[in-house]
């Protein structure tokens, strides 16, 4: 197989993930996310844990939708990540997740 099928094959799963991202969005309340994952939950804490040195996030959520395109199943009854890296929560309000027609992937 050469580079092009791969990166077709990439593209044809980028494109179902973020058709399921549009179907599902309107489920949850709050976008997580963090250096490496791209979360959906309808609950979610973030703790700051100071140590002697330095501190860490230690983020929990419940109901959760994980953006991982190699990931068989999608949705996670709960989810809890340790990062020294930046997290960034928002709550969604319900005009986020109406797609405007001219951005329809539907034909």
């Amino acid at each position: 197989m050469d580079d092009e099928v791969f990166e077709d094959y990439d593209r044809e799963l980028e494109l179902a993930l973020y058709r399921e991202y549009r179907d599902v969005v309107s489920q949850f309340q709050y976008v997580i996310e963090t250096e490496r994952r791209f979360y959906l939950a309808n609950e979610v804490n973030v703790v700051r844990r100071d140590t002697e040195h330095d501190f860490y996030f230690e983020i929990s959520m419940t109901d959760v939708w994980v953006w991982d395109i190699y990931r068989a199943d999608r949705f996670v009854k709960a989810v809890r990540v340790l990062t020294f890296k930046d997290v960034n929560v928002e709550e969604l309000s319900r005009r986020d997740f109406h797609l405007p027609e001219e951005l329809s992937l539907d034909t």
